[in-house]
């Protein structure tokens, strides 16, 4: 158990630093953003990576890189599917918060 602890805070690490070097690289990098493809939030650019078709937010990323490491999900589409419910979650909250900004 403190093996996949350790792999998960090594994981996160990595990850922060790749916010941090994207910064230092492009410093207006935080003011782009996308529509993560697992989790479906509106994410800040830096720290996202590009795996094939989809581009995951800095969080996603630490999700996928483990379940590779603890041999949890093979491919990027297994994250994908198992995340549909939080990504029709995040898009039904949105039109919520659209439709009632619209109605006030």
């Amino acid at each position: 158990m403190e093996d996949n602890q350790k792999i998960v805070e090594d994981m996160q690490a990595v990850a922060a630093q790749m916010v941090q070097d994207d910064i230092e690289e492009n410093p207006d990098i935080v003011n782009e953003y996308f529509d993560c493809s697992a989790c479906g939030k509106n994410k800040c650019m830096a720290g996202s990576i590009q795996y094939s078709e989809y581009r995951l937010c800095n969080d996603c990323v630490v999700l996928a890189e483990v379940g590779f490491k603890l041999k949890k999900i093979k491919n990027i589409q297994e994250l994908i599917d198992a995340m549909e419910d939080n990504r029709l979650e995040t898009i039904c909250d949105f039109i919520k918060k659209d439709s009632n900004a619209h109605n006030n």
